[in-house]
This record gives structure tokens, C-alpha cells and sequence, in this order.
């Protein structure tokens, strides 16, 4: 009887555990952000040494006119535009990668931008960009800006919902703690990837401190010898890029300037550039 009392309490304990590791879980999935690189590995060919950019891209243009709202900055405010960054940030680079704009073209109404806004979103993020030919047009403006100020509300339901971006099944690699060959690795892919003209989407976190867990989307890179700045297109600040920077020595990234967040050292991963990650 002794040890069945024992083997119960073992039970009714690891059941607790397991109960507090899952709403442990649960709340990183909801409020931290997902994905990263290689874990270990060598880097990619090129070296985080020199300037590179997505020429392609122009920030005042090809960005969203609107910003992911903070819901702490908006305290019982309705139909917050909240928690959408990595929709945001995924839906800037579908745009890049398989959409262009022809302003000749007539205009269309709600139900036909929203077709096209689907069609964009749809589409899986890690694939190659589209030719300018195989591209998906959008009528009636001359870019993403212009598009997403004049048809906001139709551009925000088109990207779709945030919930499976919340509960995306690599979000809990926040809690990884990322060594300097992992972090140095992440800043020779990004310029890598940038040289061959890709946006990056990144990762920035501070977690376990809750005020980071975050994306955005470097478009190009600042060499300053013991350093390196990534410019970045940040959803919740429409009006102008951020930085974040890599320190090489030390082998980690600086949230040099991330909106509303303080400067300080953070983990960088990549997001959304494969099937599984």
C-alpha cells in the first residue's frame, strides 16, 4: 500500500509538472515570436563585411501605409489591429516576391482587390519570386503604399488571420539560447541573402524579458568595421526603418532601433525561409 501511496503522489506531481510545462508553452507560442536558422552549422559562402542590399525594394514604396498596433499602447481600445506582425511581415515579402502594381490599369472594387490580396497571400513565402510576367497585378496603384493607405481595411482582410502565426509550431525556439557561432552564422546568412537581392525576415527577441518577441524584415546591410547594421522594415513603425546591429567581436545583435523597445542585446533568428522553418 506504502508504495502505491508513493507511485499515485509521483503521478498526481508529474501530471502538475506536465500541466505548468504546457501552459508554459502555450504562453510562449501565443506571445513570442518563431523560427530561426540552422542551429549549428557552417556559414554560407560571402562574409558579413560589406554593404548589401535587396535592390528591389524601396521602404517609402513597398511597405504597408498601416502598423501592427501595440495593444499595450491601446488599452481597451476595439477591432485592435494587434498581434499582426508576423501576418505583416510575411504579407510585405509575398508582395516583394509575387505581386507588382500597374497604375494604367482600372481600378477595381472591394470584392475584386480582395481576390487578388488572397491570391498574394496564399502563396508560400519560402518559394522562389515570380517573374514579372507570372506576377499577380494589382490595378489602379503604383505601389504597396499607395495601395495599402487607399484600400487599408481590404488589404488587412486579405492577409488573412494571425492565430496560426501565434501558434506556428517553431515559435517555442524563442527559448533557445543562441550561441556566438550561431549568431555570427545568422549575420553571414543575412547578407548573403540579401546580395542575392531577398528580403530576410528575421526574429528579434529578448525573452525571457516580455517586452521583445517580435519580426521584422532587414532589406539592407551597413558595414561599420567591429559592426554591422541591418536596416529593417518594422511592422509597427510604417514611418521609418529600425536598425538592428551585430557586434562581431562579441558575436551577438543589438537592438540598435527596434520601436518601442529599449537598446540592448538580443537573439536574432530567421523566419519563414523553408517549408519547416
Amino acid at each position: 500500500m506504502a508504495y502505491g501511496a508513493i507511485y499515485r503522489k509521483a503521478l498526481n506531481l508529474s501530471s502538475r509538472v506536465k500541466a505548468r510545462l504546457a501552459v508554459l508553452l502555450g504562453v510562449t507560442l501565443v506571445t513570442a515570436a518563431c523560427a530561426s536558422g540552422p542551429l549549428w552549422g557552417p556559414p554560407p559562402e560571402g562574409a558579413a563585411d560589406a554593404w548589401a542590399a535587396a535592390p528591389e525594394f524601396a521602404f517609402a514604396s513597398d511597405t504597408f501605409a498601416f502598423a501592427n498596433l501595440i495593444r499595450a499602447r491601446h488599452q481597451g481600445e476595439a477591432n485592435l489591429y494587434a498581434n499582426y506582425c508576423f501576418v505583416l511581415a510575411r504579407g510585405l515579402r509575398q508582395f516583394s516576391q509575387f505581386a507588382r502594381f500597374d497604375p494604367a490599369l482600372p481600378s477595381l472594387d472591394h470584392d475584386g482587390y480582395m481576390a487578388l490580396v488572397q491570391q498574394v497571400a496564399a502563396l508560400s513565402v519560402w518559394r522562389p519570386a515570380l517573374p514579372a510576367d507570372e506576377r499577380i497585378v494589382i490595378p489602379g496603384y503604383a505601389n504597396l503604399r499607395e495601395f495599402s493607405r487607399a484600400e487599408e481595411a481590404t488589404v488587412k482582410e486579405g492577409l488573412g488571420a494571425r492565430f496560426w502565426t501565434l501558434v506556428h509550431w517553431t515559435n517555442w525556439r524563442v527559448t533557445f539560447w543562441a550561441t556566438r557561432d550561431h549568431q555570427a552564422n545568422v549575420a553571414h546568412e543575412i547578407v548573403s541573402e540579401l546580395r542575392a537581392g531577398r528580403l530576410v525576415q528575421l526574429l528579434v527577441t529578448n525573452w525571457p524579458k516580455p517586452e521583445l518577441n517580435h519580426t521584422v524584415v532587414a532589406f539592407e546591410s551597413r558595414d561599420r568595421g567591429a559592426f554591422v547594421d541591418f536596416v529593417v522594415w518594422d511592422p509597427n513603425d510604417p514611418d521609418a526603418p529600425g536598425i538592428v546591429t551585430f557586434e562581431r567581436d562579441a558575436g551577438r545583435f543589438w537592438a540598435t532601433r527596434v520601436y518601442d523597445t529599449e537598446p540592448g542585446a538580443i537573439r536574432v533568428f530567421r523566419m519563414y525561409y523553408s517549408r519547416f522553418l
